[in-house]
């Protein structure tokens, strides 16, 4: 067709598209439309085939070309290692499916464009899409195995939602051999539909896999974590260590001869909070948590300023600490170590025999702790397991007391009012000097970490509630209030035990579900039941705006107790520090209303890649130590039901899974709704919550994977 023609023609097909009487048509119908003869109707398949690539016609089944309703959205791909993905929409409540065919390239992480195609259930808003463009590549360094292939390699991701491999061209490779562990930067992304594989060139070697601190070492290469300060904040950071006076002035009070303690872990070194409690005429008594001033020493957009907020938080891995601050601060100066004059932020709070605080002071201070104490220590102390053999040891025995039957009365308060605790373990890994795990044990939460616990909860809320009410700007920790939808399956669920929720105008008081937790204490189905609430409630956060914390049933919640680890906590350190010194004006006030909500999701994204970098190097290590007791039985409980099996976590908190043709007794059928496995001749049960015993199969480091199979086959009559 000439040129002005198939302009006339693209013409008339836009005009079919807008037309009112616009109808369904095929292709044969078009071509009539457009007076195209049927030689020509290759071009016309041509046009609807971009037209339909640009999301604008779709063809049905039958053949007909339909107009589309074109929605493009912008979000983060989460890839499967299947090949398909998901597109995470801010402000979408269901993430919209992508299928392998329409991938188009893209990698786990990647912000892409997308448009939607259809939905893939009736009633819901679950929908498919198709990526049609990446914005912006999040996997431009990747840590893999390396295997040499002729003169060049391939590097195998260790993230199994990237793809297969890397192509290393040969004089690309560093020097790297079968079996080293390397980062690889991507050069070249195969383009949108293509099949091509990834090429790249080695930039680094880690060390062959099994050396001693490789793994973990891989694992802050992958989340690009920021191991080594630069050279100028270590030099800033010393320089400022010695310089700046630990004095009391007309601004600081001095409470150096107030006696202080500290309560941490036998192993930590950053020291950031100190406790002294004092009984008053009035028989109430003054808490006093005093929190390092790490604000004094660094200061608004200085260097050290900049690297903390590009790291946000201290990042504890398996085998070291990657800290916010210098070591020269977070184990030096800023340090409340025992003996020391230590520059602090304290927040002093009078407390009335039922638990109220009735009053509260939030001041500039000095301080010198007397006693550095342990968790352990502390503990033994209280629950009569160690008996004090010094004069001094009694008398610190009886202020312990007088402080836990002070955080006790903090925490009755806090669980009538709603406060939902979960107590779920954590996983601590005993390393040797090599850096192998000889044990994996619970982390035990016990009176001492309760009470501490206790206190900080006291000083967050009491600062945020202060600061919430000068409506000056302000970080919180907010944590919404979980989604209708899953409260109602939890509701239907819980009904089959007999138990029940209650709302009031539909909506849910976390009371509620404390009460729940309370009448299930002791009860089987409380683990059950206590994972799934805890996996239907949403993730903490900071924002800028006070919007409640529903975990703690608290209307404000700020981080105000560790500012050496978490930036937010240095942030609301200086707002603090500027309106005690009258110098919170509208510019100043300008200023943190502008920075704040990019300091809030900074902080929240740099939180979780912390957790996830923490979380990997902990299944690593158990990984590794699984490896040595393959063949070994285990007690544990079910912590997930899945299509493809279950998941066990044993008492020293691995977990591993069950896969479903390992269980070969009957075929079991999925019951999403009821969160269990059910036989379809025996009528035997897996639900979640559910005892079981088991024996070690497979244990898969790179895989971060561990495998059980069951060792009495069956569960409970259904």
């Amino acid at each position: 067709m000439k040129k002005e023609e198939t302009l006339r023609k693209k013409q008339l097909l836009l005009e079919w598209m807008n037309d009112p009487d616009y109808r369904p048509m095929r292709i044969r119908e078009l071509a009539a439309l457009l007076h195209i003869p049927r030689e020509e109707r290759d071009q016309l398949r041509e046009w609807l085939d971009a037209l339909s690539e640009e999301g604008k016609i779709r063809c049905s089944k039958r053949g007909r070309y339909e107009k589309t309703e074109e929605t493009m959205y912008t979000g983060a791909f989460l890839a499967n290692a299947k090949g398909f993905g998901f597109v995470r929409i801010e402000g979408r409540k269901e993430d919209i499916f992508i299928p392998r065919g329409d991938v188009h390239g893209a990698m786990h992480g990647d912000t892409v464009r997308i448009r939607v195609k259809q939905s893939r259930k009736r009633g819901g808003d679950r929908a498919e899409g198709s990526i049609l463009e990446v914005l912006e590549r999040a996997n431009l360094r990747v840590v893999g195995y390396y295997r040499r292939v002729n003169q060049g390699g391939i590097v195998l991701p260790d993230n199994p939602r990237l793809p297969d491999a890397i192509c290393i061209a040969a004089g690309k490779t560093m020097g790297a051999v079968t079996g080293c562990k390397v980062v690889a930067e991507i050069t070249k992304f195969p383009g949108k539909g293509s099949a091509g594989r990834l090429s790249g060139r080695v930039i680094e070697c880690l060390g062959r896999v099994g050396d001693p601190g490789t793994d973990i070492l891989s694992i802050v290469r992958s989340f690009d974590l920021p191991e080594e300060f630069p050279q100028e904040v270590t030099q800033e950071a010393e320089a400022l260590s010695a310089s700046v006076p630990v004095t009391a002035g007309d601004s600081r009070r001095d409470f150096t001869s107030l006696y202080t303690i500290t309560i941490d872990g036998e192993d930590a070194k950053d020291l950031d909070d100190a406790i002294s409690i004092e009984t008053l005429p009035n028989q109430n008594v003054r808490l006093g948590v005093h929190i390092a001033d790490v604000s004094a020493y660094v200061g608004e957009g200085s260097q050290i300023d900049r690297e903390a907020r590009t790291r946000g938080t201290s990042v504890y891995l398996a085998d070291r600490v990657i800290p916010m601050l210098p070591h020269a601060l977070c184990n030096g100066s800023c340090s409340l170590n025992e003996g020391e004059e230590r520059l602090t932020l304290s927040c002093l709070m009078e407390i009335d025999g039922s638990g109220v605080i009735v009053s509260h002071e939030i001041c500039e201070s000095v301080i010198r702790s007397n006693r550095r104490l342990t968790y352990g220590w502390v503990h033994a102390m209280l629950s009569g397991e160690a008996v004090p053999v010094t004069g001094e040891e009694t008398e610190l025995c009886v202020l312990l007391r007088r402080m836990n039957e002070t955080a006790k009365r903090l925490r009755k308060r806090r669980r009538e009012r709603g406060s939902i605790d979960f107590d779920f373990p954590e996983s601590k890994v005993i390393l040797n000097r090599a850096g192998k795990p000889v044990d994996i044990c619970a982390y035990e939460r016990n009176e001492a970490t309760r009470m501490i616990e206790d206190f900080m909860l006291a000083a967050n809320e009491t600062v945020a509630e202060e600061y919430r009410w000068r409506q000056i700007p302000f970080l919180y920790r907010v944590h919404e209030p979980p989604d209708p939808e899953k409260m109602k399956a939890l509701s239907v669920f819980i009904h089959s035990f007999g138990l029940t929720m209650k709302t009031k105008n539909g909506v849910l008081h976390p009371k509620e579900l404390q009460r729940l937790l309370g009448k299930l204490e002791g009860n089987e189905a409380e683990s059950l039941i206590s994972r799934i609430m805890l996996r239907s409630m949403k993730q903490a956060r900071y924002d800028a705006v006070c919007s409640g914390h529903f975990g703690l049933a608290s209307p404000c919640y700020t981080h105000f107790t560790s500012p050496i680890r978490r930036y937010p906590d240095l942030q609301i350190h200086r707002i603090i520090k500027e309106t005690l010194h009258g110098e919170m004006d509208e510019r100043r006030i300008g200023h943190f209303s502008e920075i704040l909500p990019d300091v809030a999701a900074e902080s929240s994204r740099l939180e979780r890649r912390a957790e996830e970098a923490e979380r990997e190097s902990v299944k690593y290590k158990q990984c590794e130590y699984m490896e040595a007791h393959i063949g070994e039985h285990y007690e544990g409980i079910i912590s997930g039901v899945t299509r493809f099996g279950l998941y066990v976590e044993l008492s020293n908190t691995v977990e591993g899974m069950i896969r479903m043709q390992e269980l070969r007794d009957d075929y079991y059928r999925y019951d999403e709704e009821h969160w269990m496995l059910v036989g379809e001749m025996t009528g035997r049960t897996y639900r979640l919550g559910q005892g079981m015993q088991v024996r070690v199969v497979r244990a898969d480091r790179l895989a971060r994977t561990v495998d059980f199979v069951p060792v009495r086959e069956g569960a409970k009559e259904g």
